[in-house]
């Protein structure tokens, strides 16, 4: 066939969208007649016909349709309203919800599945305040700051929760190590999390899988409980503290990636026969959650971003590391570069015009 399909991206709250219609060559030298319905699009050239039925969710407002443009090893870009409001993203669970008092839980290796912590029960689920909060004590307080010297760490019961982590007392479990050790699966030796004291042990959000004691273990593709953490901590804490602007370090401490979030309301929809460079995403597995049918649709968030890996972009991490208005997320520093080739990937599977924003990636 002459098209390869179509990326349609739409913004839930402006209820618009981006409709690009990909073509395998440029243009061919026939006339090519595109329909755009309500419920589904149509591509007609010569005696050929391509159609796709568009997800019952989404409905298109054909007469609003404008600035049709034409790029060439492209195809077509025009812009259109919708004719109501997708339903809301279903983000997943949070962290704060997936994590109940009073009920026994097992903490799984994402990687492997092997069991870290067997049946805990928690009395206290907690979240931690941020990062932080002690040079903020001394801004408000008019005294010396009277938590200088505790730190908080979990008792035998608790689980504290951070951006990015769970806090558990490592109580029978305790390998009492030197500070700052890190916590190893025995199984497929990823690291897990690290000792932070001698009784307390930071799990990381994107290396443990949580699952109420009576449920059973699924394992989940790599690629896609990455993103799905790393958008959840985005979204969380854009909306708790309207933060847009993230570093993502890693446990040594470096800058792994600057992130800008533009918008957690995208919905994405491609047909399944869109350009041959979602091949690359194989190396994953499955990388996004596509439904089923030839059409398959997710929810997104959409960012900007540099990579910080070889010196790159140092003026600017070092700027965005001082500019109080920048939220650090740290994080392994092997998902670190796992998260920098997922975002790469993603940004070769749209359109060259829409990879990048600016001096950023999108």
């Amino acid at each position: 066939g002459m098209a390869a399909g179509f990326l349609l991206e739409i913004r839930r709250g402006m209820q618009s969208a981006l409709l690009v219609i990909r073509y395998e060559a440029d243009l061919p030298s026939r006339p090519v007649d595109v329909s755009v319905a309500a419920d589904c699009l149509e591509v007609r050239s010569g005696g050929s016909c391509e159609a796709a039925a568009l997800p019952a969710e989404v409905r298109l407002a054909p007469s609003s349709c404008r600035g049709l443009r034409r790029l060439p090893g492209e195809g077509l870009h025009l812009r259109m309203r919708l004719r109501r409001p997708p339903p809301s993203a279903d983000l997943g669970f949070t962290l704060r919800e997936s994590l109940k008092p009073q009920k026994n839980y097992v903490f799984y290796c994402q990687s492997c599945g092997d069991i870290t912590v067997k049946d805990r029960k928690f009395l206290r689920v907690l979240p931690l305040p941020s990062e932080n909060w002690s040079a903020l004590v001394e801004e408000w307080c008019c005294h010396p700051n009277p938590f200088a010297r505790s730190t908080l760490h979990p008792q035998h019961d608790d689980c504290f929760l951070g951006d990015t982590f769970f806090l558990l007392n490592s109580g029978n479990e305790s390998h009492k190590s030197k500070e700052n050790t890190r916590v190893i699966c025995k199984r497929c030796k990823t690291m897990l999390g690290e000792t932070v004291s001698s009784d307390t042990i930071k799990y990381y959000v994107t290396e443990v899988i949580i699952r109420p004691s009576e449920a059973s273990f699924s394992p989940t593709p790599r690629s896609q409980f990455v993103q799905s953490m790393v958008a959840q901590c985005l979204v969380e804490l854009s909306s708790a503290k309207s933060t847009f602007r993230f570093t993502i370090k890693g446990d040594n401490g470096k800058i792994y990636i600057l992130i800008w979030l533009l918008n957690s309301d995208t919905l994405l929809v491609e047909s399944l026969r869109s350009s041959s460079s979602h091949s690359a995403f194989t190396l994953f597995g499955d990388i996004f959650m596509p439904s089923c049918g030839p059409v398959r649709t997710w929810n997104a968030v959409k960012v900007l971003y540099q990579p910080c890996i070889k010196s790159r972009n140092k003026d600017l991490a070092d700027a965005w590391e001082n500019d109080t208005g920048v939220h650090p997320l740290k994080f392994p520093s092997e998902t670190c570069l796992e998260l920098l080739l997922i975002l790469g990937l993603s940004t070769t599977s749209l359109p060259p015009s829409l990879r990048s924003m600016n001096s950023f990636q999108v």
